[in-house]
């Protein structure tokens, strides 16, 4: 009866570890298919590089006038600067 019932825990500790590794495997799995999927247009574009991101270099907001947000402050702050007038202080 002993050697039956460690028996019974025995595989229920292996099916308990192939669940897992399972578990394992498919989440790999589906990790490297994510980055193969996103690395599809990265190969197929003509110069292999990503657009970039930052606004400086979006024609759009060049268009717009439109800045990073610490060269728009810088902007601010010069023009705030060449507003004040010393004589009035």
């Amino acid at each position: 009866m002993r050697a039956l019932a460690y028996l019974k825990k025995k595989q229920y500790f292996c099916a308990v570890i192939w669940m897992s590794m399972r578990i394992v495997v498919l989440t790999i799995g589906l990790v490297l298919l994510a980055v193969v999927l996103l690395s599809v247009g990265v190969i197929f574009r003509k110069d292999h590089q990503f657009r970039s991101q930052h606004i400086h270099q979006n024609e759009r907001m060049k268009a717009d006038k439109i800045h990073c947000a610490k060269s728009m402050d810088k902007e601010q702050e010069r023009k705030q600067e060449r507003k004040i007038d010393i004589k009035k202080l």
